[in-house]
């Protein structure tokens, strides 16, 4: 096997386990709803996972481990790449915030804060911001 067959495996892996996070935070309230699966099954699309991988992450998706970013940075470059795929995805209105809200939660931000990390991000990621300035612009929201 080639290092670049590791690396590989590695970050399809990583893809699998951020996959399963996001089932779980989809499926907190125990129900998956209609635009929920929509953008999971997007979101697979965009992350590599199979339509096999799919179906077993579905089922099983607490086997993975949950790999929360470690940092406040990192967190912001997921709730960078979740803002943009729900905005893409056209999830219209009241949904769009709801999900991206339920998304933050799962990404470790303030439950109390939510709402306003969604309605900034949404702003940031319609505005079609590059990365820098999107996290820029939500650290700095609150002055």
């Amino acid at each position: 096997m080639s290092f670049s067959d590791l690396f590989d495996s590695g970050f399809k892996k990583r893809n699998e386990d951020h996959f399963a996070a996001i089932v779980r935070v989809a499926n907190s309230d125990g129900v998956i709803t209609e635009k929920e699966k929509a953008f999971l099954d997007r979101l697979a699309t965009r992350l590599d996972i199979s339509e096999l991988e799919y179906k077993q992450i579905l089922i099983d998706y607490k086997s993975h481990p949950i790999n929360p970013p470690t940092s406040y940075d990192m967190r912001l470059e997921r709730l960078y790449d979740l803002a943009r795929m729900v905005w893409v995805d056209d999830i219209e209105g009241p949904n769009q915030h709801w999900l991206l809200e339920k998304l933050c939660v799962g990404l470790g931000f303030s439950a109390n804060n939510v709402k306003y990390i969604a309605d900034k991000a949404l702003a940031l990621a319609h505005d079609k911001v590059d990365l820098d300035t999107f996290i820029d612009g939500i650290k700095s929201m609150n002055e």
